[in-house]
């Protein structure tokens, strides 16, 4: 590991410690997604900090810290889900209370919340990325390692998921 010592060094070190501490809770929320529960996101949060701290000086441009690091943080999450062996389920009263919603109602937030539970996890984080986290379709590819096409294609397929699911919960209730 090489020094701090000259300007670019330190410029993408400092880049990288201040985009973490910015960005805690969103880390948080993606690992939760995953892991359906809360110290098993934040040992993956806290695992995918540890190796991005030992390994920063792979990343050459500070302008690519936050697909290089969301990368890192689905990988330790599906390395987490591989050592569990099983999926969490997760009633919505569990979930993070500072998750953000644009939605209208607390009953709305409580049935998208259950719809999104039931998407695989892969979907569920590609609908994560792009609708909560803002995220363009090409960093999305670049963290997930999938192909535009076969993004698109994933995303599409989990939308029209959440869409049937959603519907199911409205008519149900009627």
């Amino acid at each position: 590991m090489s020094t701090l010592n000259n300007d670019k060094n330190r410029n993408i070190y400092d880049s990288l410690i201040e985009y973490i501490e910015e960005n805690q809770n969103k880390f948080y929320l993606l690992a939760y997604s995953y892991i359906k529960e809360r110290d098993g996101a934040l040992d993956t949060v806290q695992n995918a900090i540890y190796k991005a701290l030992i390994s920063w000086e792979t990343l050459k441009n500070p302008e690519y810290i936050k697909t290089w690091f969301y990368r890192i943080l689905v990988n330790s999450a599906l390395d987490e889900l591989r050592t569990r062996k099983k999926l969490y389920p997760t009633a919505p009263e569990k979930m993070p209370e500072e998750t953000y919603s644009p939605l209208d109602s607390e009953a709305d937030c409580l049935d998208l919340r259950a719809a999104m539970d039931t998407l695989e996890p892969e979907l569920k984080s590609i609908i994560i990325m792009k609708y909560f986290e803002d995220m363009k379709l090409d960093e999305i590819s670049k963290i997930t390692g999938l192909n535009i096409n076969t993004l698109k294609s994933k995303l599409y397929r989990g939308l029209k998921k959440l869409k049937i699911e959603l519907e199911r919960e409205v008519f149900s209730d009627e």
